[in-house]
């Protein structure tokens, strides 16, 4: 089931989600500075950021996939089943 923070980020648009990919990555930074000086309260915030990073870089890749030409979707397709079968 997909969870809300997904349901979102479908709504934003390319430029959208590119932008809030950079706000999130600087703020995942300035906690990972923070934790290292004084700590945090809540050290999970860390974890949930990073997770958030991964969302917003998985729906840029599912778009990128989704606006692919057929000739770059054969050529992927012919790379991992080289990778599979080493």
């Amino acid at each position: 089931m997909a969870s809300e923070k997904f349901k979102e980020l479908q709504e934003y648009s390319n430029d959208e989600l590119v932008a809030e990919l950079e706000g999130t990555e600087k703020k995942y930074q300035k906690l990972k500075f923070d934790h290292a000086v004084t700590g945090l309260e809540n050290p999970m915030a860390l974890r949930e950021v990073r997770r958030d990073i991964a969302r917003l870089n998985t729906e840029i890749r599912r778009r990128e996939l989704a606006d692919a030409s057929e000739a770059v979707l054969a050529k992927r397709s012919k790379i991992r089943a080289r990778r599979r079968k080493k």
